[in-house]
């Protein structure tokens, strides 16, 4: 089972699950068995057509403490702790909420999955006590630099779901691109949503499909956030609105048929508060569940320092009269912060160590200072977070940036090529065993600890295909680290991982083939 659970206490005997298996539960959590009974099917082509063998019952689970930090719902009651017990006589599944026995029935589909044999699953007689280790669990999916479409966006939703992860952070605005409807600026979607990275199609969700995802999440207990990143990676707006741009806008050609736009949103225009409140009052209303607004806040290129302060207090302002928390990306910190405000954290890179992997590319010479004091400040952000009183969402590009080269080799030479040119090289390849090698708290005390959050970034993926092999199989290691409260073991985790593939199969998701793990 991945994430391992909390506590685990092997019993004696086993049970035989069968297609005539089926389950009994009351009817307030018809919706949460309904979904468990498609989602098996679909993990493994078994059907259960009767309604005995699985009891789940509304119980609630005091062996295991609840989660820390925020919910990206707001949705502070919840509680997602469960309990599983195989015995000889049959499946017992409980928990406080439906959410909690959603999680449980997630788990009891890894179980069934890793022992389906010719339509049967013998369960060995064992008792499970779980619960989450943060609340939020995410995934950053950028939309922007290669469009996603609807049915993709489902399969990631799917990925996370299997995992026990509740957040799906949509990146949908970059300099590439604008992905999300603002009826008030069409350009936005006529004119900013056309492209994307050299000539991949664009492309942008209309109000209708959004509304389709939001509710296919929150079928699954996972929230969507909205990321709308300004003041910078905005060249999509300025492409839209040229009145709002820069009077000079500077770029820079990264090599890769992208560019680093170096113009941001001017705070001292009443112009760029006008469109930043049309944005706002359109797409909050489309995320009805997410308690949070991203306002990035990031990689501000060549802007004053009280300027993007500027931009940031007043943007959250507006966020807060809607309604809604504020959270960006670790520079927002150099504003004045809420305390109920969350900040990203993720630029973990060591500005002395630059340069000493002698195969990444070199950044443009043009661009090599601007990223030198971007870096500079960044190690004062998570400070001044904490010290304004916000907690820390830990996406750091080290341990959850996915976008990553893999180091593991691939069985399969198809996926051999592709790794060649997957992922950003200077950050350098990363293995399966480091994705799990590390630990939240170890980089912040885990009581200051928002959540747990990993990103892809689309730069080097074309399709999703692509996408899908730099995500898979790193997802779980994610949820390892933001569920989990147990030490991870390389040997035993990838023993676990292994027996995730047969699910992958049937769902036909891509994954990297590693050669360093048993599949079966």
């Amino acid at each position: 089972m991945i994430p391992a659970p909390a506590s685990t206490t092997a019993g004696e005997g086993a049970f035989t699950l069968t297609p005539t298996s089926g389950i009994t539960s009351p009817p307030e959590l018809a919706g949460p068995v309904a979904r468990f009974l498609q989602a098996l099917e679909q993990d493994t082509g078994l059907t259960l057509t009767g309604t005995t063998g699985i009891t789940v019952e509304l119980t609630p689970v005091d062996e295991v403490p609840p989660a820390t930090g925020v919910r990206a719902d707001g949705a502070s009651a919840a509680d997602e702790r469960y309990g599983l017990e195989v015995s000889a006589t049959g499946v017992r599944v409980w928990g406080p909420t439906a959410e909690a026995v959603h999680r449980a029935l997630t788990s009891l589909r890894q179980l069934i999955s890793s022992q389906l044999q010719d339509g049967t699953a013998v369960l060995p007689s064992t008792r499970f006590v779980d619960g989450p280790r943060f609340a939020w669990r995410g995934l950053s999916l950028d939309v922007v630099r290669t469009f996603h479409g609807p049915d993709e966006v489902r399969r990631v939703i799917d990925m996370l779901d299997l995992y026990k992860l509740n957040v799906l952070h949509l990146h949908l605005t970059d300099d590439q691109g604008w992905r999300v409807e603002v009826p008030s600026r069409p350009n936005l979607t006529e004119v900013g949503a056309a492209g994307a990275i050299g000539d991949r199609p664009g492309g942008y969700y209309t109000q209708a499909e959004l509304a389709d995802l939001v509710a296919y999440a929150a079928d699954r207990f996972i929230t969507v956030v909205p990321e709308i990143d300004m003041p910078g990676h905005t060249a999509a707006v300025f492409k839209a609105y040229p009145d709002l741009a820069p009077a000079d806008p500077k770029t820079v050609e990264l090599g890769n048929g992208d560019q680093l736009h170096l113009g941001t949103l001017d705070p001292g225009r009443d112009e760029t508060w006008a469109f930043v409140e049309d944005v706002l009052d359109a797409v909050i209303p489309q995320f009805p569940r997410s308690a949070y607004v991203h306002i990035g806040g990031d990689e501000t290129w060549g802007m004053a320092d009280e300027d993007h302060a500027a931009f940031v207090e007043k943007a959250a302002a507006l966020v807060r009269e809607r309604g809604k928390k504020v959270v960006g990306w670790q520079e927002i910190a150099r504003a004045k912060l809420d305390s109920e405000d969350v900040v990203q954290y993720w630029l973990d890179l060591d500005i002395d160590k630059m340069g000493e992997n002698p195969d990444a590319p070199t950044p443009p010479e043009e661009l090599l200072p601007v990223l030198v004091e971007a870096l500079r400040k960044a190690k004062y952000d998570a400070p001044k977070a904490l010290e304004q009183g916000a907690k820390l969402i830990v996406s750091p590009v080290t341990w959850l940036y996915f976008d990553r080269p893999h180091a593991d080799t691939s069985a399969d030479p198809e996926q051999e090529k592709a790794r060649e040119r997957l992922g950003l090289e200077f950050y350098g390849a990363a293995s399966l065993e480091h994705g799990i090698s590390w630990d939240p708290a170890d980089i912040v005390d885990a009581d200051q600890i928002a959540g747990v959050e990993a990103a892809i970034w689309c730069e080097s993926i074309t399709n999703s295909e692509d996408l899908e092999l730099l995500l898979l199989p790193r997802i779980p290691g994610l949820a390892e680290k933001a569920w989990s409260h147990q030490t991870t073991n390389w040997p035993e985790y990838a023993a676990r991982l292994a027996q995730q593939s047969p699910t992958w199969r049937h769902r036909t998701w891509t994954w990297l083939q590693s050669t360093e793990v048993p599949w079966t």
